[in-house]
């Protein structure tokens, strides 16, 4: 089979998670479906109840497995362990020299599925993405993306490893099986810099949204008078790495489609005074004793506003959420302050 960098991106590949046992992917995907089945019926009365006193409609969430236990966690205490943190791959402990020789954990395997067949969201894609940018930019993958951070002022993003003293490195908490608060085990995590190996701050998450905002709208401004600086990447790619593809889904957001590297949510109203769908992107993240989303809603930008020149990208909100404890369900939480800022600006 032929596996492309597109599939990859979209978790179209087939490369296994952490479950290595298909049977039990396919049980918990059928579990997922059937559950998504069950709801719809009462998320759509309550809706149109919702409606029928003039009630604003908060985000939904389908219900389903993720990496992070978006959907299980909102109904259970946070923090509480769930079965995504039960696989063992998650507690490896070996260090791991370059992004290469991590290959080893999954390169045998057998695929899950025919490349572009069907959907698994899966960490071990970005291990191989890491391969894949460490052998064409000659570099250590590690290296070049210190020197992105860098260029993007990101200065304290940084690896998360073990043996550096790191200024202001948080502690991680879990819960154990007797529901109390402990430290989170040690892992090392080098053999997934890319899917979760990185330490970050709120601040430089910002940043980090920000340039992507600022990318993604700057070719849409005019009459600058070659003021506006171009973006870290060009409006077009953004766009591209922005858009649903198909065959996807959003365990955060039944609303949304996975696109390259991010979970999107389309524009969208079927019908006059019916809900309204902002279009925005985001990416939730879960790791042993962590949780994470970064959310970017842009500005639904006129032609006045792009036309005059008097106003510049970045144009929208972007929430971030940081959290030093595992299996936190943080996406819908960040789509509410978002719309809460956004509707705050439309009133000014």
């Amino acid at each position: 089979v032929t596996i492309t960098t597109r599939l990859l991106v979209s978790h179209l590949s087939g490369i296994r998670h952490y479950e290595k046992d298909i049977t039990k992917v396919k049980e918990e995907k059928e579990k997922a479906n059937r559950a998504l089945k069950l709801t719809k019926p009462c998320q759509d009365k309550e809706q149109k109840e919702k409606e029928g006193k003039g009630i604003e409609k908060t985000d939904s969430v389908k219900p389903g497995k993720e990496h992070e236990g978006e959907a299980k966690s909102r109904n259970s205490k946070p923090g509480r362990k769930d079965k995504e943190f039960e696989q063992e791959e998650y507690y490896l402990k070996e260090k791991f020299e370059s992004v290469i020789e991590s290959l080893k954990i999954f390169k045998n395997d057998p695929l899950f599925f025919k490349p572009g067949s069907q959907f698994l969201y899966s960490t071990f894609f970005f291990t191989l993405l890491s391969a894949v940018v460490e052998r064409v930019s000659g570099q250590k993958f590690t290296d070049y993306m210190l020197k992105m951070f860098r260029d993007l002022d990101m200065l304290s993003t940084v690896l998360d490893d073990n043996e550096a003293m790191i200024y202001n490195r948080a502690r991680c908490y879990v819960y154990n099986k007797k529901g109390r608060l402990v430290n989170a085990p040690y892992v090392d995590n080098s053999y997934k810099w890319a899917g979760g190996g990185f330490l970050s701050s709120v601040g430089d998450l910002l940043k980090f949204g920000n340039a992507l905002l600022y990318s993604y709208q700057a070719g849409q401004f005019k009459n600058t008078k070659g003021k506006l600086l171009p973006g870290y990447l060009k409006p077009e790619t953004v766009a591209m790495m922005w858009t649903p593809v198909p065959k996807t889904e959003v365990s955060w957001d039944r609303d949304g489609k996975y696109a390259m590297a991010w979970a999107v949510v389309e524009k969208k109203q079927q019908c006059g005074c019916c809900r309204q769908q902002r279009h925005y992107a985001s990416h939730t993240g879960g790791a042993v004793g962590a949780s994470s989303v970064l959310l970017i809603l842009p500005e639904e930008l006129d032609s006045e506003a792009t036309d005059t020149g008097l106003v510049a990208p970045p144009r929208g909100v972007i929430v971030t959420v940081i959290c030093n404890m595992q299996s936190v369900s943080l996406n819908s939480t960040a789509l509410k302050i978002a719309r809460e800022f956004d509707k705050e600006k439309q009133a000014q």
